[in-house]
């Protein structure tokens, strides 16, 4: 059979794994990558390429940066009968979705219709969740709507965060698109319609999103803290400034929720039920400190209540 080809869009390490994959396999043929622009970041701004980008250089791949795909046309630019997409972040219009004659495949990360939308790997661990996994899907005009070809569960371990689940699923979601791919073009898969009736959503996340509640209990606030590992991380205010909490465990306590102790240099705080141990933090305009080192140098946190 000659090679499949593809264009693929995507953009962060997650869609870097499963391009890497493709790349790999001699049954495809990447044509052309879509990836968002290059974005400046961290307080320099400084200009950075996506993950897909810097894998695409690597391979001397044609790539396309536009920042919107409306009004964009492939229609001189490829003859690839089919498309894969894996957290690209722009919104592919029907035009373009028309423009394959096999369509556009979808990696989702999770177990549609079951969180579809932007942030599916953090709302399942912000959620307790303890089994998600990887879709394989094709696109229609909705957000995650379209037919399933295959799906495999993924399990969440107890202290995986964003950054660990989501290795684990890239690599199961790009050995699932292998062995799903060539089987779809052959027409040897029946593509699933959706319950939609069983649909939940999830949302963009911002930077606020991270803020603690210590009302909660303390594995929510961990279970947030997981989701939301590295970026943007959790915080609180404390004297009019952002205190991030870089790095916590669930502690069996009983202090008042949002009640700091600070125990043989050890930070302890209330959570509506037990506590969080907080490992390492970061004062807004400070440089990160372990515990010891902050309890050490601001004695008066201890028996502050933090908001």
């Amino acid at each position: 059979m000659s090679k499949i080809k593809i264009v693929f869009f995507g953009t962060q390490d997650f869609a870097a794994v499963i391009l890497e994959g493709l790349l790999q396999d001699p049954k495809f043929s990447v044509e052309m990558v879509f990836t968002q622009p290059d974005r400046k970041v961290g307080r320099k701004q400084i200009l950075e390429q996506s993950a897909v980008k810097k894998l695409a250089l690597r391979h001397n791949l044609t790539i396309k940066q536009p920042e919107t795909l409306k009004n964009f046309s492939l229609t001189s630019l490829t003859d690839s009968s089919v498309a894969v997409v894996a957290q690209y972040g722009l919104i592919i219009p029907k035009s373009i979705i028309d423009s394959f004659s096999k369509g556009i495949i979808n990696v989702h990360g999770s177990l549609l219709p079951k969180y579809r939308g932007a942030s599916p790997i953090q709302e399942a661990i912000k959620n307790g969740e303890t089994l998600t996994g990887v879709t394989i899907m094709l696109m229609d005009e909705q957000v995650d709507h379209g037919p399933i070809l295959s799906e495999e569960g993924v399990t969440i371990g107890a202290d995986d965060t964003f950054t660990t689940l989501s290795h684990k699923m890239a690599a199961a979601g790009s050995t699932l698109l292998l062995n799903t791919l060539p089987e779809y073009m052959e027409g040897e898969i029946i593509p699933q319609v959706q319950d939609h009736s069983l649909a939940t959503f999830t949302k963009l996340i911002h930077k606020d999103d991270g803020r603690i509640d210590f009302s909660q209990t303390a594995d929510q606030i961990y279970n947030l803290y997981r989701a939301y590992t590295p970026w943007p991380g959790i915080w609180c205010m404390w004297a009019d400034k952002r205190l991030k909490l870089l790095k916590i465990a669930r502690a069996e306590r009983t202090l008042e929720p949002g009640t700091v102790l600070i125990e043989h240099r050890n930070i302890f705080i209330g959570c509506g039920q037990h506590a969080i141990k907080v490992l390492e933090l970061q004062l807004e305009g400070k440089i990160v400190m372990s515990a010891g080192v902050f309890a050490n140098g601001y004695k008066n946190f201890d028996q502050v209540h933090l908001l």
